[in-house]
């Protein structure tokens, strides 16, 4: 469990934790791998996010996933890629979370992964929370804790009368 002090501090923070889905460089399921691999690219991301044609979060594509997809007996072939849609490689079975998830949770995910992709109750994409962004909040949590803890002490002084 969490402290209640630690979880307000780490919720401060609540609103730079989550990249908008705006800002989030994602494919659709239907494009062709060639397409993914091209804006994987430039994007210069290793993983982006899956959605269909009405923004549901549907899964993961990774440049792996297209890389294995592209290798045959003889090397590389990359003149198949047209052939085949996003959704024949992506992964589905990956971790998500709302934007309402239990901080305790969503750091038990983010130790796996580089990202979570956020959903809503319907299952639109929100976003990501990036292991990044937690390990900054946790870095700021930290030192606002020990801020608190080092607060100066006081110290009594009197004075000593003979009598």
């Amino acid at each position: 469990m969490i402290s209640p002090t630690v979880e307000q501090l780490m919720k401060d923070h609540k609103e730079t934790m989550m990249i908008p889905g705006e800002n989030v460089a994602t494919v659709m399921k239907e494009h062709p791998l060639e397409h993914a691999l091209l804006l994987l690219s430039q994007a210069g991301y290793s993983t982006i996010p899956v959605l269909d044609r009405d923004d549901h979060f549907v899964g993961l594509l990774s440049l792996n996933d297209i890389v294995k997809k592209m290798m045959g007996i003889d090397g590389i072939d990359t003149s198949t890629l047209s052939e085949y849609s996003v959704a024949d490689v992506m992964k589905t079975d990956v971790a998500v979370m709302r934007e309402d998830a239990d901080l305790e949770d969503v750091l038990h995910l983010v130790v796996d992964s580089a990202f979570l992709p956020v959903i809503d109750k319907t299952g639109v994409f929100q976003g990501i929370v990036t292991r990044r962004e937690i390990l900054k909040a946790v870095n700021y949590t930290f030192h606002a804790l020990g801020r608190k803890s080092q607060a100066p002490t006081k110290v009594l002084l009197h004075t000593h009368s003979p009598k």
